[in-house]
């Protein structure tokens, strides 16, 4: 239910991200999310995950100007040099781009016939994206859709959560905490936050987390640069919200009304 994030990864201190890596999977979050514009992310996952391959769910991502059906397996290809691994669990088209999902769709079939990936999604993807994408590809094939999804902005529950649920498809909630705009427990949202999390003697974090995957079908891969923050972010897995502290946050934190198009960082 919560996996590891890799965006800045590579900024901070190598080794400390490195360890940070390893305490999670050591703590049973063996899902791994990257992506070739992470800059050097795919390296210091490398050297996290060397001897620990098997039982990882890694993920990696293309980018749409390179998501040319040739472009595409190339894309692949180099990804996974970088991460030292001869397979990917799921291959994801990071966002729409100008070339047709034909072609994206077709490289990725090439690529799960080599044995190159074991299965592909999506990322930043509509409810209109994602029917023009079950068009193209047929039902059962997409694994996931990754998109931003935190307290403050729930927009996906208003059509993508639903279309998911219905055809069968993973959400996978990037930025769960917001980016550097987690709720601060001095604002009124945030005092409801932090009193659920007292209750259950957890931190804010935890119930965030417990919050966003509360549907059988999200999950989340959240950002640690830290060993601490994983093990807390480990943790909120456990962490089970009943509905009146689900209706409190909802209530806190309102998904707002629908946005023209799907918010994304």
């Amino acid at each position: 239910m919560i996996g590891q994030g890799t965006w800045y990864l590579d900024r901070g201190d190598r080794k400390r991200a490195i360890a940070a890596l390893q305490r999670g999977i050591d703590l049973g979050m063996t899902h791994i999310d990257t992506a070739e514009m992470y800059g050097d992310a795919e390296l210091v996952i490398a050297d996290a995950i060397a001897g620990k391959r098997e039982g990882l769910y890694l993920v990696s991502k293309v980018l749409p100007s390179n998501a040319s059906r040739r472009g595409t397996v190339t894309a692949c290809e180099r990804s996974l040099k970088r991460l030292k691994t001869d397979r990917l669990d799921c291959y994801l088209l990071h966002w729409r781009g100008s070339y047709p999902l034909q072609d994206t769709v077709a490289a990725f079939d090439e690529l799960i016939a080599a044995g190159k990936i074991r299965s592909w999604g999506v990322s930043n993807f509509d409810a209109d994206d994602l029917n023009e994408l079950l068009a193209v590809a047929g039902k059962g094939r997409v694994a996931c859709n990754q998109v931003l999804y935190h307290l403050q902005e729930r927009a996906i529950e208003h059509a993508v959560i639903p279309w998911c649920e219905q055809h069968g498809v993973a959400v996978v909630a990037y930025s769960p905490f917001g980016h550097d705009n987690f709720p601060s427990a001095r604002s009124k949202a945030g005092e409801v936050l932090q009193t659920i999390a007292d209750a259950h003697k957890a931190t804010a974090r935890q119930v965030a987390l417990a919050f966003l995957t509360r549907a059988p079908c999200v999950f989340a891969i959240p950002k640690a640069s830290s060993a601490e923050h994983v093990a807390e972010n480990a943790a909120a897995g456990k962490l089970k919200l009943n509905e009146s502290e689900i209706a409190a946050l909802d209530k806190a934190f309102p998904r707002g009304s629908k946005p023209r198009g799907l918010p994304m960082l």
